[in-house]
């Protein structure tokens, strides 16, 4: 039996005045998942507990089936495991993003959060960017690493874990009252903007039209994480694609095997064809028992703000990585069982993760359930199967 989950982050919405109280996955021409979903069981799982943040660390490490409340000591911490950063019991990572703030505004605080992830800034310019933040801000207690993109980490030696908010829920407001109380942290923000503000990459960004990188933003703090191994706790050898450092990182701390696949990253023109067959090839000729495909784009253009592209990002999986997917499982005549579900909502009207359920289809090749005509929020309400704590849907699904 092969085992695939296809991880749709932030596909789940919220009825929208636009689509006449539908949400982008109801109106969504999705075709491969529709005809699954007619003999598939549908259902719903809520993946955050309650009283956790609905990030998409304690979302995935839920649907991959690994109770939060265990398992879970920050999102940073696990990031910082992707990109090779040793961690000593004392430290606290934090994330620190490249965003981009307004420019007016006198004062560092009535600024506002444009983009939480500086246009995706290229990994190249914010090596640059982090040299200079490195330069000014790197001391024995804080340490600064360069990740992918506008995602970086500091390191705090000896440090405490404080609550920082997250960029993206801050976006087109004033940034006054979400800085951090440290004043440490708070120094470095505002030093940060002074710095890279009108730094010749940033210059060259306006200039062709992009957003700059023009302020770091601490979020996310965490200690290091304890996870055990994923084929320790389900007996399947696993594998994980994901063009996302937190995701990266949650398969290293599994001990799951990160999934290079070329053209493959977390927008919306990413190689799907080529995540599709990848998927199957580590399942079938590379001997993974199990393969967790986690696709960012709806996530990003629901941060965004852009309805159009979100259902274009849930259309695309649909006519690329489904098809290959199923074509390469039922050519090789191996069972197979496939989950398809999104970590958590995020609403495009509101541009951040919200905590409520959300619908999955598990298709069993075996056999026929007595499904649904359209996978969406709606239908797997009304099928009355709702799986709570999340973290036992695998359990459900690896039988």
């Amino acid at each position: 039996m092969k085992y695939m989950v296809i991880l749709c982050d932030g596909m789940a919405d919220e009825p929208l005045e636009e689509l006449e109280g539908k949400t982008p996955m109801e109106v969504a021409h999705k075709p491969n998942m529709n005809e699954l979903a007619k003999d598939s069981e549908i259902g719903r799982v809520r993946t955050i507990p309650k009283g956790m943040g609905s990030g998409s660390d304690i979302a995935n490490l839920s649907v991959l089936g690994y109770d939060p409340q265990i398992y879970y000591s920050g999102r940073s911490p696990i990031e910082a495991l992707s990109i090779g950063i040793p961690m000593e019991e004392t430290d606290v990572s934090f994330r620190c993003n490249f965003v981009t703030l307004s420019e007016e505004g006198e004062n560092y605080e009535d600024k506002v959060i444009l983009d939480h992830g500086a246009q995706d800034i290229s990994t190249e310019e914010a090596i640059v960017l982090m040299e200079e933040i490195k330069k000014h801000f790197t001391t024995e207690k804080y340490q600064f690493y360069t990740g992918i993109s506008y995602r970086n980490i500091m390191i705090e030696k000896e440090g405490t874990v404080v609550e920082l908010t997250p960029p993206h829920d801050v976006l087109t407001r004033k940034i006054g009252e979400y800085l951090p109380e440290q004043e440490v942290f708070r120094k470095m923000m505002i030093r940060s903007y002074e710095i890279l503000n009108h730094h010749p990459i940033n210059v060259a960004r306006r200039e062709k039209g992009l957003r700059p990188g023009n302020s770091i933003w601490f979020w996310g703090g965490g200690t290091c994480p304890k996870l055990i191994s994923y084929e320790e706790m389900t007996g399947k050898k696993a594998a994980l694609f994901s063009a996302v450092d937190l995701l990266k990182g949650i398969a290293i701390g599994t001990n799951m095997t990160n999934m290079e696949i070329e053209g493959a990253y977390g927008g919306l023109e990413t190689n799907y064809v080529g995540i599709g067959k990848a998927s199957v090839k580590a399942l079938i000729e590379e001997g993974h028992d199990f393969v967790y495909l986690h696709l960012e784009a709806p996530d990003e253009m629901s941060h965004q703000g852009s309805l159009e592209n979100k259902i274009l990002a849930i259309e695309y999986i649909d006519e690329q990585v489904i098809p290959e997917v199923l074509k390469g499982l039922r050519a090789s005549g191996e069972d197979f069982r496939l989950l398809i579900l999104p970590d958590h909502l995020t609403p495009v009207k509101i541009r951040t993760h919200t905590g409520e359920p959300v619908p999955y289809l598990l298709y069993d090749s075996r056999k026929k359930e007595a499904g649904c005509e359209n996978f969406c929020e709606r239908t797997a309400t009304e099928t009355g199967i709702f799986i709570e704590p999340g973290h036992e849907l695998m359990k459900r699904f690896l039988v």
